[in-house]
């Protein structure tokens, strides 16, 4: 019995209901960039940005970890539509109930190194191609935020600016991509006070106005580990729907319940299993967390 399926075994033990199991083991969006041009900002899509819009590089990324290699990419864009089609049908309505906030969806671990950021970019990818969606990927892992990083805009505004001031229009400081239903706002500049930003009035606002701007948009937020940062913690209290990326055989089962313990009463949490080798004949690449691993000893 695996890792997953020993936590959750005990969990619906306890009468918890964690959620969803997805097998992320692998079509994204064939991105085909213009070489060194940038997009001009889509009005009638995600956003309607001011900003230059930026190119989604996929040697640069897949050299990151953040998109799997050729020979992979199409059965993984199976996995991630598959995954997606429950968090979509509870964002919107489509077939269930609407979850309250369910457009906001962020992607958590219970540690570094489990393949959040690559699960959070690979998501919002396959969100994209759906006819019906406008996807914003939010790099709210404000303390390490490797995807601004990776896209070239580390140093640009973007939520802790619209978190600092009041006055500050987010959808301002969101960048169009050369995917016309993706957009994406960095994590901003200063992570200080990251946790009272994050915890504050100010977020709730800076969320609800990120959905009410467009009845079509589906939020994606790459969060902080659950059990390495207090960030985390304050952003499940503005999220509709919870993803919790486990790595297969690595999570440990003690650290899994307890990143799961830090969710309880929240109405939508669901699991992605990563990296496993039951269904592919290799693991996809997935992108770390800092310099720091995650603990490997056995459950």
């Amino acid at each position: 019995m695996s890792v997953v399926e020993k936590a959750i075994r005990k969990l619906q033990e306890q009468n918890q209901q964690p959620g969803q199991i997805g097998a992320a083991t692998g079509e994204l969006p064939q991105i085909h960039p213009p070489q060194g041009v940038s997009p001009e900002p889509v009005l009638d899509g995600a956003t309607a940005s001011r900003l230059p819009g930026i190119v989604l590089e996929r040697a640069v990324l897949r050299a990151a970890g953040l998109l799997p290699p050729e020979e992979d990419a199409s059965l993984l864009a199976r996995q991630y539509r598959k995954i997606k089609h429950l968090l979509v049908a509870q964002a919107i309505g489509r077939g269930v109930p609407r979850t309250p906030k369910g457009y906001l969806i962020m992607i958590a671990s219970a540690m570094s190194g489990e393949g959040k950021t690559f699960t959070a970019l690979n998501l919002a990818l396959s969100l994209a191609m759906d006819k019906d969606l406008n996807v914003l990927l939010v790099d709210a892992d404000v303390a390490k935020p490797q995807l601004s990083h990776v896209l070239g805009l580390g140093q640009a505004p973007g939520l802790l600016e619209a978190l600092r001031d009041p006055h500050v229009d987010v959808e301002s400081l969101i960048r169009a991509t050369d995917v016309p239903t993706l957009s994406f706002l960095p994590a901003g500049v200063g992570a200080e006070e990251a946790t009272e930003l994050l915890s504050s009035t100010r977020m709730q606002q800076v969320a609800e106005l990120l959905g009410r701007h467009d009845s079509r948009r589906i939020v994606v937020l790459d969060s902080p580990p659950l059990l390495q940062t207090t960030e985390s913690a304050a952003l499940t209290h503005v999220v509709g729907q919870i993803v919790v990326v486990v790595r297969a055989e690595s999570t440990p089962q003690p650290v899994l319940l307890d990143a799961l313990k830090t969710l309880e009463g929240h109405p939508s949490v669901s699991l992605v299993l990563n990296q496993s080798t039951r269904t592919v004949t290799s693991a996809y690449y997935y992108y770390g967390y800092g310099n720091e691993r995650p603990n490997t000893d056995s459950a």
